[in-house]
């Protein structure tokens, strides 16, 4: 005869994963939400802030000097390589930025101008 206990167990450890499962995306919708939020931050006050050089609608930016991006649409990949080695006159930002902060800022721009997100 089968223990009751158990299979009540098994049927509530299967609701709690079921839950876990549809909790998932929302849980990483709010994470991607707080990366781009952080990336706006950094987009305006890194030194020196990518607002000076580039126009971004979404930064309230009209910098002259870099290519505009809600024009150039870059994808997120594009935005990390610039800011890890620099892009004509553009500095690397390797030197003073985490990784995360990088992919922070990537995520906005990229979701920003339309451009693909950065690969997880």
């Amino acid at each position: 005869m089968r223990d009751k206990r158990l299979s009540l167990g098994a049927g509530a450890v299967a609701w709690v994963l079921c839950g876990l499962a549809m909790a998932v995306p929302g849980l990483a919708r709010a994470d991607d939400a707080a990366l781009v939020a952080r990336g706006k931050a950094l987009f305006t006050t890194v030194k020196p802030a990518c607002a000076v050089c580039h126009t971004l609608q979404a930064a309230g930016s009209t910098g002259q000097v870099g290519p505009v991006l809600d024009e150039l649409k870059p994808d997120g990949a594009r935005v990390l390589r610039a800011l890890h080695s620099g892009l004509g006159v553009m500095p690397s930002y390797a030197e003073q930025l985490s990784e995360a902060d990088m992919r922070a800022l990537a995520a906005f721009v990229s979701q920003s101008t339309g451009g693909a997100p950065l690969a997880r």
